[in-house]
């Protein structure tokens, strides 16, 4: 077994110096760990910086097909209540100048319907 002999200067040279060489590695690992992390820090930020614009421009895209689309609905809702009004008005007055023959109508498609819905609940009952 070997005791530190304070006489012997050998032992505590070589402590110091494994030491000094642990101390240096250390530092040179936290070296590299920072240099490794500016890099990384670099990279995410370049990467931020191209990918914002695209978000944004993405984000543009989409608000502007809403709006397109938006006023699209618009426009097909107003000429369906345009055409619903049209066919109204046409519908008031082909009754106005020809009751007795709208009412022929309107009794010989209720009677179709009626024709209908009995064909059909009848047909349901046979299956």
């Amino acid at each position: 077994m070997y005791t530190k002999n304070p006489a012997d200067p050998t032992a505590s040279t070589v402590a110091d110096q494994a030491a000094g060489k642990a101390d240096q590695a250390i530092r040179s690992t936290q070296r590299l760990a920072n240099d490794a992390l500016d890099g990384l820090s670099e990279s995410v930020n370049s990467a931020s910086s191209r990918v914002a614009p695209m978000i944004n421009r993405a984000t543009e895209q989409a608000s502007a097909l809403a709006q397109r689309s938006m006023e699209a609905v618009r426009q097909t809702s107003q000429q369906l209540r345009d055409k619903a009004s049209h066919a109204s008005d046409a519908t008031a007055s082909y009754i106005r100048n020809d009751p007795i023959k709208s009412v022929l109508i309107a009794a010989a498609t209720g009677a179709a319907l009626m024709a209908l819905v009995s064909l059909l609940s009848r047909s349901r009952h046979h299956d």
